[in-house]
């Protein structure tokens, strides 16, 4: 593998060269250097208000935060945690630390499905670069929270609560990223009902989310005595038979996860198809930044989504590792084209504007006239993600 990635960042040299393309490592310097000056000016912003976390921009242009309960609140910590990776700067540490321990009471919520978003993200990360073993604690106690979510019946975790007159156990595709936390919990514990609960919920996903061309629904409700489903649907797409960019990219790192932490065949065939359909389908833009919805009918008079575009380059990134068919190097080329884009100033705030975050142009719920082109924190750190798993691969 390390020979296939020298030989494709020779390439990647040439073919910039032949085309003036700017040189992979500096769209990756730049990237890195602009988010991190971007988070620190963020981090310092809300340092002294207690239980505040950047969420997005407000339709009146200030900044809006959120406490410990939003599902989004582990994506800065864990954003400092890689920048601080990156730069082994000192003020950066101190201030993931801060921000991480903001994100702790969450750990007892057995109302939310998000804890691997809120927890793995931040005190993963602080984990996996510090070692402390508190952080570990935490991480447990919320994979237990999260386990009551569970239903063995249906085989997989309850996504919400609300609208039980429509959904009597509704499973939404964004669900498949708690299944990293539970795997990574399963084999840091020992305890294997978190790695088969993770497995159960991917194969009842794969089951019954997908359609024959491989895009995923939104949401698919279960018959709680039978867990069969007797509902497929969207609530934040543009139709129940559309394809909402954003739980393509969900799907895809979630089953490229999967295909990882199991190795499991069928996790890995489904990852690809599920790249396949995003890479080729015909409303996918030029620079590579999909529209919020494909299958939208006002295209391209519609707004995009940057951060699924984020999450699916930080997936095609692992994906082009785990495939070791031709396939890989298509998945790798579609990455950097959207990082490539990312980091242009369409997309890549300048320093001390965009009220300190780093991606533009992202769409949280378009139908419910909520989050639409504005930053959003799961972009930025997707994006630093993405961009770190690029750098790793051109120095190997």
């Amino acid at each position: 593998m390390k020979k296939n990635t020298l030989l494709f960042s020779a390439i990647c040299i040439l073919f910039a060269g032949c085309n003036n393309q700017e040189p992979l490592s500096s769209v990756i310097e730049r990237g890195l250097n602009r988010s991190t000056e971007q988070a620190l000016l963020m981090a310092k912003e809300l340092e002294n208000q207690e239980g505040k976390f950047p969420k997005t921009i407000g339709k009146d242009g200030n900044l809006e935060t959120s406490d410990y309960g939003w599902w989004c609140s582990g994506f800065f910590p864990g954003e400092l945690w890689y920048l601080y990776e990156y730069t082994q700067n000192p003020e950066l540490k101190k201030y993931a630390q801060l921000y991480t321990d903001r994100v702790e009471p969450a750990k007892n919520l057995t109302n939310t499905h998000d804890l691997g978003f809120m927890l793995f993200c931040s005190f993963g990360n602080g984990y996996r670069i510090t070692q402390n073993p508190h952080y570990k604690e935490v991480m447990i106690t919320g994979a237990h929270s999260l386990a009551t979510r569970y239903n063995p019946t249906v085989c997989a975790i309850r996504s919400w609560d609300f609208n039980k007159d429509k959904w009597q156990y509704p499973v939404i595709i964004d669900n498949m990223m708690n299944l990293e936390f539970f795997s990574w919990i399963a084999k840091e514990t020992g305890d294997k009902q978190f790695s088969e609960m993770a497995d159960s919920h991917a194969m009842k996903t794969k089951e019954h989310h997908f359609r024959p061309d491989f895009s995923s629904y939104h949401v698919v409700s279960y018959d709680t005595i039978s867990g069969e489903p007797h509902i497929k649907q969207t609530h934040q797409g543009f139709a129940d038979e559309s394809a909402w960019a954003r739980g393509q990219a969900w799907a895809l790192y979630g089953y490229t996860v999967m295909a990882r932490e199991t190795g499991n065949i069928k996790y890995l065939e489904l990852a690809r198809h599920i790249a396949d359909f995003i890479m080729n389908h015909p409303n996918l833009p030029e620079d590579k930044i999909p529209y919020w919805d494909f299958d939208d009918p006002k295209i391209p008079n519609v707004p995009r989504d940057a951060s699924a575009a984020a999450i699916m380059a930080s997936a095609l990134i692992e994906l082009s590792q785990l495939d070791t068919t031709p396939l890989g190097k298509e998945w790798l080329a579609l990455a950097e084209q959207q990082i490539r884009s990312l980091s242009t100033p369409e997309y890549l705030a300048e320093a001390g504007s965009n009220r300190y975050f780093s991606i533009m142009h992202c769409t949280g719920h378009l139908p419910g006239n909520s989050e639409v082109d504005v930053p959003l924190s799961y972009a930025d750190y997707y994006y630093v993600e993405a961009l770190l798993r690029l750098k790793k691969l051109i120095k190997e």
